[in-house]
């Protein structure tokens, strides 16, 4: 039997820097992070043993200039004695913090991953710690290195308890040393910090952190401080808001403001969150906190309970985040019923600038549809009014809608014109909610309207006009035979649409069938065709109705050439097309071209035809 050597990993820790650098952090900056959750743990630490001899509390001090420039951060937590040292300052990726799985542990500290204190290699080539901890008073210096070399030695020097770290400027970083960068970072990530973060620099010192508030336990207590709130918003997320709504889970474990964006937004812009882990900046691009009909929401965050990723700056994807956006969703619509007993003014002026997040809302919960609906607004006939007007002005009778624009746009001029209620369904979410309006509330009663019904409504003509346009009609339907569509005359108004182009559901798949045919490839193409051979036989004609009651229609029925009859009845067709904003394929393209050229020939020979 062969002898298996046995080989320990050797690591490149200036790699590893380089990985913290480029790939693992979104900026050097993070190491003011890394340094302020080591300060704050410790802090923590120590009045989890019950000292309470002094107030916690952080100082970061800046000295010197350009590469000669001195950071210092030290905090009077728990300090480290010579077995922590060796422990967690000299082993990569050992952590402080207890429990067996580091990444899922519970406890009050910030950090789970103990490679923090690397990223201070990326703005300096030398980490020194000088510590004395709370267990035994033997003050430590300890030095390290990116070429993964380290000191460590005994002072005879008697430290305070806690810790002290040094980090000289590093050539190229001169930027991150700026007094302004630095005060900007130390709030940027701990704005919420519980302890003081004091900054001094050349003898002036300041307190940078906001002081500590007790509505981050209660978010209730928001409510009775507006002005507090919303100012808090401007400073943390650089926008002025105008309301907000208290966040809080059923644990108490996360808490937060959800601030209403003051204007409308697009549905598909991107969500984005400012949260705090443990007090500490985690994100202020967080896009999945929040589900994500609540596009109308910028919200702060604190949590104590989601799982951060290795970077730290974004939240790991599993059961507990999807039932902390719940929650959250939960909070916020609950906030939205309250408005609707309570605030109506309030509600609906947030629903004039929101409402396509609102609808998002309802079409998912029908006790929110059954609260809102009142006030969701509809395009129709009658205008844009809001739903509880469109049933009033239907005095009973059932609402008529069309599920898509492009039937709203084909009949909307003969239905107002006929003083006919109908609706537009087209936009994203108004057919759904439509569709539901009967569950909530059975007196409620909707129908979808064709251009098919609408031509119900048409006035049809006498015998005497029919045997007089009879010649006519079937030169026109032989002019359309090749498109699959019929022609009927008929009289309605306004007088000034000529055609209404109708379709059936069936007709309109073959259509779209057929457009696609031309555009695809032989293949594709060849399945299309054996689908589209089924659907041909149910798909029936598509119908253009001439309107007599339109000056130019009443002329082409009076003339007696079949070349300017068959013309007309192209031009109209077409027309037809455009205006109910239907594609159109080779045929109907060159129809279109033929039929104009045949005009401008036309009105070339001075009424004669060539």
């Amino acid at each position: 039997m062969s002898q298996t050597d046995e080989y320990r990993f050797q690591v490149n820790l200036g790699g590893m820097i380089d990985i913290l650098a480029n790939h693992l952090y979104s900026s050097p900056r993070v190491f003011i992070r890394e340094v302020l959750q080591n300060a704050t743990d410790a802090i923590t630490a120590r009045k989890e043993l019950g000292e309470t001899a002094a107030e916690g509390k952080v100082t970061v001090e800046l000295s010197g200039s350009g590469e000669q420039q001195v950071l210092m951060i030290q905090d009077n937590g728990i300090g480290l004695t010579e077995e922590d040292i060796h422990r967690f300052l000299s082993i990569i990726g050992q952590s402080s913090k207890k429990g067996t799985d580091l990444l899922a542990s519970e406890t009050s500290f910030i950090g789970r991953f103990g490679i923090g204190l690397l990223s201070c290699f990326m703005v300096s080539d030398e980490i020194v710690v000088l510590t004395r901890s709370v267990k035994e008073g033997v003050s430590m210096e300890w030095r390290g290195k990116p070429d993964g070399t380290y000191t460590i030695r005994r002072l005879e020097t008697e430290l305070p308890v806690g810790t002290q770290i040094y980090l000289r400027c590093k050539p190229g970083s001169e930027f991150y040393y700026e007094p302004a960068q630095v005060e900007e970072s130390l709030f940027y990530y701990g704005a919420l910090l519980p302890y003081p973060v004091m900054l001094s620099v050349d003898g002036e010192t300041k307190r940078v952190n906001l002081p500590s508030t007790s509505w981050m336990q209660d978010p209730e207590q928001l409510r009775s401080r507006r002005g507090e709130v919303l100012e808090l918003g401007y400073r943390l997320m650089g926008e002025r808001f105008g309301d907000f709504i208290p966040l809080r889970t059923a644990s108490g474990r996360t808490g937060g403001i959800a601030f209403i964006l003051p204007r409308s937004i697009n549905l598909n812009s991107k969500r984005l969150h400012r949260v705090y882990l443990k007090h500490m900046l985690v994100s202020d691009k967080a896009e999945n906190v929040l589900p994500e009909w609540a596009f109308f929401i910028k919200s702060l965050i604190w949590t104590d309970e989601l799982q951060p990723t290795a970077s730290r700056e974004y939240f790991y994807e599993n059961e507990q985040l999807d039932g902390v956006r719940s929650e959250l969703g939960t909070c916020i619509r609950q906030e939205l019923l309250r408005m609707a007993e309570y605030e109506p003014d309030r509600l609906q002026h947030w629903i004039r600038l929101h409402e396509l997040s609102m609808k998002a809302l309802a079409v998912e919960d029908a006790e929110f549809l059954r609260i809102m609906h009142r006030w969701f607004s509809f395009e129709s006939t009658f205008g844009r009014r809001e739903l509880s007007e469109l049933v009033r002005e239907a005095g009973g009778r059932p609402l008529h809608y069309t599920s898509t624009v492009d039937e709203y746009r084909q009949i909307t001029h003969v239905a107002a014109a006929q003083s006919m209620l109908v609706i537009n369904g087209g936009y994203i979410y108004d057919t759904e909610i439509l569709e539901k309006l009967h569950w909530i509330d059975p007196a409620l009663q909707t129908e979808r309207l064709s251009p098919e019904d609408v031509s119900m409504s048409f006035t049809g003509l006498t015998q005497e006009e029919r045997e007089q346009y009879y010649s006519v009609l079937r030169v026109m339907d032989a002019a359309l035979q090749p498109m699959r569509c019929r022609t009927e005359l008929k009289r309605f108004e306004p007088a000034s649409l000529p055609v209404l182009y109708t379709i059936s559901q069936d007709a309109l798949t073959l259509r779209t069938m057929e457009n696609t045919v031309e555009e695809t490839t032989a293949l594709f193409s060849n399945v299309l065709d054996s689908l589209r051979a089924g659907v041909q036989q149910n798909a029936g004609y598509s119908t253009l109705y001439f309107n007599l009651n339109n000056p130019v229609v009443a002329r082409i029925f009076e003339a007696t050439d079949t070349q300017m009859i068959t013309a007309a009845t192209e031009m109209m067709y077409v027309n037809a097309l455009m205006m109910g904003h239907y594609p159109m394929n080779r045929n109907e393209l060159g129809l279109m071209n033929r039929s104009v050229l045949h005009f401008i020939n036309w009105g070339l020979g001075n009424g004669q035809n060539t």
